[in-house]
């Protein structure tokens, strides 16, 4: 899962200028208004190549029996994890300084609406979609002998976004939307213990900090993997043998924290650049993607060990480098296949894609459902027929449910209502206003002393 929607979800387009230049968590500077940020157009692509193969991934057993196409097209796990990091990458490019070891702190000076205005970016759309599908979740449930109790169960951690907590409710109703729900954790602690510390980070300390979080993150994966197995034919073909164990290790919250926090560090990298030569970065993107084609040979790790050992790294420094060779004077061929139009326009279907093909897909391939609607669950041949469905029916939405400027607007309104209301939620007032007291003085001082 621009990512102003998505999740990885949020778009790069026309970040508003810095305002302040901190040295310290609150130290401010005059308030001029230096130019604005470029756009980074080709992270919008890179979106659509993520859910694209997503999307196949969670139905292809709907559309092939060919062994090795489902052992290929069935990690959807692995990938997942780029939604993050891009996540992650957006939020720190838009949201601290170009070239200095600091935030935005006009951008993060109200951490409770900078956290709203994120939510309101993706919840919208999940609700309607929630919404719209009810009475087919509900139904589901019922058919699977659940109780009224369970099914309210459900629809609470559905529209309160706290599935990707419980291991046996991770995929509820709408599955794919657990990342919503890990993102929403995530986007918590973005404005006040994320960003403002990791921008005033050197290069140095970026490096060692992005060695942490693979380590944490590779640590977690060894445990699980321990606990299984390292090696597997494919979750088409072999079923974990423990299901929650497995939910924890690929939907928990912290776990998305620590990949998104991979991406503000490595989107702050490059800020930081003094004169780099840009590199193409295709190779990092073939052999990120490479990584899947592992399944195939002897070396065929589990989803897990392959995303945070292998994907995650080499995407993120994929990332790095398309970010520094798009602001060169002649990018690269992929640089600006992604950046182009019909890439931008694609990635702005992600999020929509996202929302809506799980939904579109139990219709055709649910077996209580497709049974009752069709008589049978679709056949093969029908797949890419299902496939332009969820783009079309993505389309729709984008142009007008996301796009539409009442929705923006009641959005907006919104964010700024819940963030009044939860006002101090994510700071210490107290702590806050004497450090703000005290930069009054000493600007007083100052300007006495001029």
């Amino acid at each position: 899962m621009g990512l102003s929607h998505m999740p990885a979800c949020e778009s790069v387009a026309r970040p508003e200028p810095e305002m302040a230049n901190p040295k310290g968590s609150f130290a401010v500077k005059d308030l001029k208004k230096p130019a604005s940020k470029p756009r980074i157009d080709c992270i919008d692509g890179c979106r659509f190549a993520l859910v694209l193969p997503i999307i196949i991934g969670h139905f292809i057993r709907f559309g092939t029996s060919n062994k090795w196409l489902l052992k290929l097209l069935t990690q959807e796990n692995v990938l997942v994890g780029g939604f993050f990091s891009i996540s992650g990458y957006v939020m720190a490019y838009v949201a601290t300084n170009v070239g200095e070891r600091s935030a935005n702190m006009q951008k993060l000076k109200q951490p409770e609406l900078f956290f709203w205005q994120k939510v309101m970016g993706y919840y919208p759309l999940h609700f309607v979609v929630s919404s719209a599908f009810a009475p087919m979740f509900i139904l589901i449930d019922r058919w699977m002998k659940n109780s009224w109790k369970t099914t309210s169960l459900h629809a609470f951690f559905n529209y309160f976004l706290l599935q990707a907590w419980f291991p046996s409710a991770a995929e509820i109703w709408n599955p794919p939307t657990w990342f919503l729900s890990a993102l929403t954790f995530a986007n918590l602690t973005m404005p006040t213990f994320v960003l403002p510390q990791v921008s005033r980070l050197s290069k140095d300390g970026l490096s060692k900090l992005y060695a942490g979080l693979c380590g944490v993150s590779l640590l977690q994966k060894l445990s699980y993997s321990q606990a299984w197995k390292f090696y597997c034919c494919g979750g088409y073909k072999e079923k974990p043998t423990h299901p929650y164990l497995w939910n924890v290790t690929r939907f928990h919250p912290f776990s998305a924290l620590v990949e998104i926090t991979e991406g503000v560090v490595a989107a702050r990298n490059v800020m930081l650049d003094e004169g780099r030569r840009p590199q193409n970065p295709l190779w990092l993107f073939l052999a990120s993607y490479a990584t899947l084609a592992l399944r195939l040979t002897s070396l065929n790790l589990n989803d897990a060990m392959i995303r945070s050992l292998l994907f995650m790294p080499l995407y993120t420094k994929f990332l790095m480098t398309m970010h520094r060779d798009c602001m060169s004077e002649q990018p690269h061929c992929l640089t600006r296949f992604f950046g182009s139009r019909t890439m931008a326009w694609l990635g702005s279907l992600a999020f929509p894609m996202f929302i809506v093909h799980g939904p579109v897909g139990q219709i055709f391939y649910k077996k209580t459902i497709a049974t009752k609607l069709w008589g049978r669950v679709m056949p093969k041949p029908f797949f890419p027929i299902y496939l332009m469905i969820v783009m079309a029916v993505a389309h729709l939405l984008n142009e007008g449910f996301v796009k539409n400027k009442a929705v923006q607007r009641l959005s907006a309104r919104l964010a700024q209502f819940l963030a009044d209301r939860t006002h101090g939620m994510l700071q210490d007032l107290h702590r806050r206003s004497r450090s703000f007291g005290s930069l009054g003085s000493f600007s007083s001082l100052k300007d006495a002393h001029a």
